[in-house]
């Protein structure tokens, strides 16, 4: 196996994906596992790149990631890659309790040294934005910032109360940041700017990017500035998305591949965990164009005696396939629906919901012979998938118009998984026409 460029954690599923794309669309092969890999099963893509570890570090307390990240990291680190990225979420949405980036980062540096911690968020591509260490983020042809953001600043687990990503990052660890702004990096100086602030003492450094000039010089910063032994750092796909732009300009990537279209399927099902208002919009248009939407009690779904409620479930999503239809099963239609009040993280529930929504899809996959379907939500898919048997994924098919919830294959044993073209979408993610264009295999 050559030495990977890149290897990384997903603090969720979707954001894993995510990170597969940006590399993969580029000429970066890569694999994404959904846990540390055996020796025959990583031999399988010893062609690849880059190598992921999907993760669902975004929905834990820090005393799970003192006990899973420590581990994780671990493997990535022995892969010998230049770079191992932390993957976060582009809205940075996490809190002390819940998510916390910082513990994660103060984990990495445990296991792969004091050196300062390179941080991007600002992902352009997918309308994100740092300026002078706020972030900003789109949403429906707007951008807001982070803290006055119609969705996340109202986030049902994690609202966004702070723009500042390194005042948000303070209430998570002692560990200082500095910043390496937006006027800094667009002057004549930029290399040496940043090796100033490197060198200042602080534990995590903070890059702005605003724009395709300020994107293409982090990369610069990120490769040049990388230790030899291996550089952690954290941040969202932005990371990809720059070291893309430094990769192809030092000419260590092939040419980008094409992929070829996949064409219409008669039948897709969907789950659904996500309340965003995005999702809403999808479900919703989505019903309008053929879909049979089924609306599940979140509560009674998630219930530890909630077998029943899951037994009934498969039932009327097998039926409403043996009409001809393609199915989505949602927990709530937008955050008025929202039932997260009722969920403890505590006992399980809001966790065990993803996980029958999984094993719902299972069902439907392995007794109605599906071969394409769609997650929707960042938690319910990081513990959806894992009720589906799958091992690894990589892309089919990136989704220009949607960056970040590509069409993947599915890796299997199971011959009824293996081949599955599956989506990841993330609750904020996607046009409205998503459920179609993923039915009808549109890229656009």
């Amino acid at each position: 196996m050559q030495t990977p460029l890149l290897s990384f954690y997903g603090d969720d599923l979707t954001g894993s994906t995510d990170v597969m794309e940006a590399l993969a669309s580029q000429g970066v092969d890569t694999a994404l596992f959904l846990k540390i890999p055996d020796v025959s099963l990583l031999d399988r893509f010893s062609h690849c790149r880059a190598f992921g570890l999907a993760g669902t570090s975004r929905s834990q307390t820090p005393g799970w990631m003192d006990d899973n990240l420590a581990p994780a990291f671990s493997w990535l680190k022995s892969l010998g890659a230049a770079i191992t990225h932390y993957k976060v979420c582009s809205t940075f949405d996490s809190s002390p309790q819940l998510g916390s980036i910082g513990r994660a980062i103060e984990i990495g540096r445990d296991i792969f040294g004091a050196a300062p911690v390179p941080l991007v968020v600002g992902a352009p591509q997918i309308r994100r934005y740092t300026a002078f260490g706020n972030l900003f983020a789109a949403y429906r042809g707007e951008t807001y910032r982070i803290d006055r953001h119609p969705v996340m600043s109202r986030h049902p687990v994690t609202p966004m109360s702070e723009a500042d990503v390194r005042l948000h990052l303070a209430s998570q660890t002692a560990l200082g940041c500095g910043l390496v702004d937006l006027a800094a990096l667009k002057a004549a100086d930029a290399d040496a700017t940043s090796d100033r602030v490197f060198a200042a003492g602080d534990d995590i450094v903070l890059l702005d990017v605003a724009d395709e000039e300020t994107q293409a010089v982090v990369g610069r910063q990120l490769w040049r500035l990388k230790a030899p032994s291996g550089q952690f750092v954290c941040g969202s796909s932005g990371v990809e998305y720059a070291l893309v732009r430094e990769w192809q300009r030092l000419g260590l990537l092939r040419a980008a591949p094409a992929f070829s279209e996949v064409g219409r399927v008669d039948q897709i099902a969907v789950v659904s965990g996500s309340v965003s208002p995005t999702t809403e919009r999808q479900i919703r248009h989505a019903v309008d164009n053929g879909f049979e939407g089924i609306a599940l009690d979140a509560v009674d779904f998630a219930a530890v005696d909630g077998a029943a409620a899951l037994e009934a479930a498969v039932a009327r999503g097998l039926q409403a396939l043996a009409s001809g239809r393609s199915v989505i099963f949602y927990t709530a239609l937008g955050p008025a629906a929202d039932r997260g009040a009722a969920f403890s993280l505590e006992d399980g529930s809001r966790h065990r919901l993803g996980e029958r929504l999984g094993a719902l899809l299972q069902q439907l996959i392995t007794r109605a012979g599906l071969r394409r379907a769609v997650i929707a939500g960042g938690d319910t898919s990081s513990h959806a998938l894992g009720k589906l048997s799958v091992e690894a994924l990589t892309l089919r098919l990136p989704l220009p118009q949607s960056p970040g919830s590509p069409l993947c294959i599915a890796h299997s044993a199971d011959p009824a998984v293996d081949g599955l073209e599956i989506s990841l979408k993330g609750g904020q993610i996607g046009q409205d026409d998503y459920f179609s264009m993923i039915r009808d295999g549109r890229a656009a």
